[in-house]
């Protein structure tokens, strides 16, 4: 879950939009557990729909991008019981073009979040060790690089903090 919560917030942010954070995960969770019982998987925010969803390709207009969240949710409605044969589909595309439209469609909203996280000088250092780390794929202790960039950037973050303040008083 927190694969795709933590990066459908921050995308979420990077684009002006301020997630309701708390019931986000309350929600998220609470429907897990129903569908958990029905042999469902977890339920949570999707980074890449929220980046295609809230970002300016949805539309210029911000009060109308709402417009591609209800889109997509009817996509996947429909692509809900075709779903094995879109597995089959995409199974059977060859897979630079499946990553090249998945990384073309994300292009700008990552150039959103990159000039949202670099625009602070004093927050950079950090910010660019939470999105190296995160882009590493490391793993430890079974827990994902989403964790560990959030890890990293705010240890480096505090560190860079007490220095400041260190220097103000010295």
């Amino acid at each position: 879950m927190a694969s795709q919560n933590v990066p459908g917030i921050a995308v979420l942010r990077s684009n002006g939009y301020p997630p309701p954070v708390r019931a986000a995960f309350v929600s998220t969770g609470f429907g897990s557990i129903v569908v958990g019982l029905l042999g469902g998987h977890a339920l949570k925010l999707s980074a890449i729909t929220a980046a295609l969803c809230a970002g300016p390709e949805a539309g210029a207009d911000r009060a109308r991008r709402y417009l591609a969240s209800v889109s997509a949710g009817i996509v996947y409605l429909v692509l809900g019981p075709l779903a094995g044969f879109a597995a089959a589909f995409i199974a059977a595309s060859p897979p630079l073009l499946i990553q090249a439209v998945a990384g073309l469609a994300l292009l700008t909203s990552l150039a959103a979040a990159m000039t949202t996280a670099l625009e602070k000088e004093s927050e950079r250092l950090a910010a660019i060790v939470t999105f190296v780390t995160a882009a590493s794929g490391v793993s430890l202790l079974g827990i994902g690089a989403a964790f560990w960039g959030l890890v990293a950037g705010g240890a480096l973050l505090l560190l860079e903090q007490g220095f400041r303040v260190r220097r103000r008083r010295g």
